[in-house]
Order: C-alpha cells, then structure tokens, then sequence
C-alpha cells in the first residue's frame, strides 16, 4: 500500500478479472475502499481532455454505485466544480476527504486515453501523489492496468507519435508488473479444477501439448479448453490429439483474440520487427527499433524483448496464415490430387508444382506483399498450407538472425497392415541475397542439424535467388542432389 503501480500485459490475459478479485478483496477486509473502473469511454475523447475527465469521472461514480458500497464510501455527488485539467484530481481529493476509509484506485484500460487526455490525468495522478505528504487527501495506492507498459507512451508533446519518451509525466511509479504467462504446471492445476468439477480428465500428453502449442497464453489455453469440453462436445478424457483438432479450429475461426492480433502486423512498427523474424534476418538495432521491439512483445506478438521470436506456437502459424492469404487465392491445384494410391502425400510433384507457380505469380506476389524481405518465406509457406493442410499439417520454426525458415510436413496416412502412421518431410528455406555468398554449404550444415534432430534421414532445401544477377523468373526451378555434412542424400531447390 501507499505505492502507485503499473501491471500491464496483452490482451486477454486475465488482468481485469485480477484486479477485480483484489478491489473485492480488500474492500472486504474492512479498512480500504478498493475501486476498479474501465477507461475505455474516454478513448472517444482524444485530446480533449476537459471530455476525458468527464467521462473518467463517471465511469468512477458508476463503479462505486455499482459496487453495492454503504452511501458513506461513494464518492461526493456532484464533484466539485474546477477548472478543466484539474477535475480528476480534485474529484478524487474530496472523494478521499470525505471516505473514513483509504481509497485505493485501479484504472483498467488506461492506455485507452489519448494524447493530451492522458498527459492531464497522468499529471493530476502525480500532483495528487506528491502532495501527501503535505496533507493533500488522496488515493493511497492506484494500480494503471493496460496493454503497455506505461513508460513506452510518448506522452508528451512533440516528436513520433507512439515512440517512447523520459519526460513522462508519470515518473512515480514504484514498480512495473507484467501478468505472465502460465506454467506448465499451472497449467495442469487450471484442468485438473474442470476433472474435479466434471470427472473429465486431460491426459497429460494433452497437457503438455497445450503447454507446448500456447507457452501458457491465458487466453489460448482457456480457449483450447472450451473448444474441445463445450464446441467439439468431447466427453471422454481428452487426449492430445483432440488438443491438436481444437487448435487448427480456432485458428481456421480466427477467434476475436487472434483477429486482434493479426490485425496489428500491418502497423509499420508491428512490421519492423516481426518481418525479420520470419525472413531470419539482422533488424536494425537503433533507438527506435527498441521501443519497436517493446511495443510489439506489450502486444503479445513476441516471446521477449530480447529473444526476436513469436510468442508460441499458434501464434506462429496465425501469423504466416494471415501474410499468405493473398498468394493462397493464386493456388488453383487440387490438393486431393497430391495424394499417393497408398495414401502418402506427394512431395516431390509439390516441388515441381511450385516452380511452375513462381515462374508464373513469383515476381508479382514478392511486388505485392508488404513483407518484402519476408515475401518468399511467405509465399512457399502459403503455397504449402493450401495444399498441405486439408489432410496434414505444417510446423514452422523461425527467428531473426537465423537465416532460414525450417518447416515439417506431417501427413498421416494407413499402412498397409491398417496401421495409422504419420509421414515426416522436413524442408529448409534460405534466401540468397544481394552481396552474399551462395548459401548451399550453411544451409546444407542447418538442414543436417534439423534432420537430427527430427530424427530423418532425408531433407529439402529451398534457395530463394533475390540477386539483381540472378537467372530471369522464367529459368528458374533447378532440382539437385546434394549431400550433407553428414552424407545424408537431400534434394536442392533453386528458384
């Protein structure tokens, strides 16, 4: 207590409902008024701040009349008349001037206010905070809740909108705290309450995959729970397979959560930073790529600041489902048609059908896409998923500074005793750009490092030649046989 805080995590992670706990718990114990109330209606505001203070300030008398208080802890009716700019400030003086408890505050949503309306009650937070000690009747704790840490806000005036700023009218917070994500065990602990309640046990391969698809998103790991208990209707135990039909069906519904995810990756700052990470390259590492950087892991998008890598692996997939969409309207092949007589799935004639797809939509699509130096990771990625992903899956790894994109086609099939078994091609992804040397050899080493690990003892790699001296579109598709490091036979592709 007697400490102002900033919690900040993205969306849907479970901090509204939070704080709400701890406003109810604390008023409960019978010597603090806690508050909770949303900021949301003063994003309408903007920067008029007169209209954000009014809009504020009825949010907080609702809260309070809502909260089933006694009349002796609501805040005074009317506030009192000030000028604009100073209202917030002074409402909540006279509200804790006359509350016989200590006020503490939560303002949920807070980066929902804009521009000069958050600069004028973020300055009327730290007057009324600075004041105490003087005397100045004032909440004794107040908690900003919101999707970024406060400090990355360019609050005050002049300069890039959205960049980060020191001169922030808001320097008395005592510590800034992110909701993290579950654990793995937690994990186990948020289902095993459903078994408890309902007798409906997750089998612990389930468990895990969950843990390993969401890295313990909140909201993906409800979600994947109710997909399967309430939307799929599954009422034995449930298995990691069925966790694995539940995620491709929020993927393919784009739930609300993701399609607010996505609707973020064309923002130039949300594009900076993710289009290295698929295309495995070096971002800049200047100033303002660092707030970038902070932005998009405040949004959910990125595992960590410093590790340039997507958040999970549902993420993952959205994300280059989204960038592909465009090409996959080009893809006009049956994907039944890649399917062999004993039901495996026809690798090689998909290589040889994409290089008739770039001869003809390449140069076109690259033009198009807004990734540029992303746009072949994304195109073969949107190539494969149309015609992959009726009957199979892709798994995709990527990070920046990698310089490459590594994917996994599982295609589960009948063998010929009428045993389920699951076909495996692993496929490596470089591009070759201008000034570089021909990236054969590394690839060749990488690809051999990723058979290890997935245990083939066959690949493909991809080379992807954006050279201004490259050979013209139309010739190229070159196919050959190459050994690894290891004296592994894998098959090159040269477009």
């Amino acid at each position: 207590m007697d400490r102002y805080f900033v919690l900040h995590a993205p969306r849907q992670t479970g901090k509204t409902t939070a704080l709400r706990t701890l406003a109810s718990e604390l008023t409960a114990e019978g010597d603090i008024a806690a508050l909770m109330l949303s900021c949301e209606r003063a994003k309408s505001a903007g920067d008029d701040y007169a209209a954000a203070e009014s809009l504020l300030l009825d949010s907080l008398r609702e809260a309070a009349e809502w909260s089933g208080w006694p009349d002796e802890l609501l805040p005074p009716d009317p506030w009192p008349q000030v000028t604009p700019g100073s209202r917030f400030g002074s409402a909540l003086t006279e509200w804790c001037h006359r509350c016989p408890r200590r006020v503490v505050l939560f303002l949920d949503e807070i980066d929902a206010v804009q521009g000069n309306s958050l600069v004028s009650i973020l300055s009327q937070l730290r007057d009324g905070h600075n004041a105490r000690p003087g005397g100045r009747p004032f909440p004794v704790s107040v908690v900003l809740c919101g999707l970024r840490d406060l400090r990355d806000y360019k609050v005050a005036s002049g300069g890039e909108p959205g960049r980060s700023n020191p001169a922030s009218p808001f320097n008395i917070v005592t510590e800034s705290l992110r909701l993290g994500d579950f654990s793995a065990d937690q994990i186990a602990e948020l289902y095993d309450q459903h078994t408890r309640a309902t007798g409906q046990e997750f089998t612990k391969d389930a468990v895990d995959r969950v843990f390993e698809l969401t890295q313990g998103q909140p909201w993906l790991v409800n979600a994947l729970a109710n997909e399967i208990t309430i939307q799929m209707k599954v009422t034995s135990a449930i298995t990691a397979g069925q966790v694995e039909d539940a995620k491709e069906r929020l993927i393919r519904k784009r739930a609300t959560h993701l399609d607010a995810l996505v609707a973020r990756l064309h923002e130039p700052r949300v594009e900076r930073v993710i289009e290295p990470i698929v295309a495995g390259t070096w971002p800049g590492m200047d100033t303002s790529f660092d707030d970038d950087v902070s932005y998009v892991h405040d949004l959910g998008l990125i595992r960590g600041a410093r590790e340039l890598e997507i958040a999970n692996p549902i993420y993952r997939e959205v994300l280059l489902r989204v960038l592909g969409a465009r090409t996959e309207r080009f893809v006009k092949a049956d994907p039944h048609s890649f399917v062999l007589p004993d039901g495996r799935f026809d690798l090689p004639r998909l290589l040889e059908e994409f290089v008739v797809f770039w001869r003809e939509h390449g140069e076109v699509l690259i033009r198009q896409e807004g990734y540029h130096e992303a746009a072949c990771q994304i195109i073969l990625m949107a190539f494969l998923h149309r015609l992959v992903n009726g009957g199979g899956q892709l798994d995709r790894e990527y990070a920046a500074g990698t310089k490459r994109l590594d994917v996994l086609v599982r295609w589960p099939y009948t063998g010929p005793e009428g045993e389920r078994q699951v076909q495996r091609e692993a496929m490596e992804l470089k591009v070759w750009r201008a000034g570089e040397n021909d990236p054969m050899p590394d690839g060749l080493a990488q690809l051999d490092r990723y058979l290890d690990r997935l245990t083939l003892s066959t690949g493909v790699l991809v080379i992807f030649d954006r050279r201004p001296e490259a050979p013209p579109w139309k010739e190229r598709g070159g196919f050959e046989q190459a050994t690894t490091p290891s004296g592994r036979q894998v098959t090159v592709l040269r477009v």
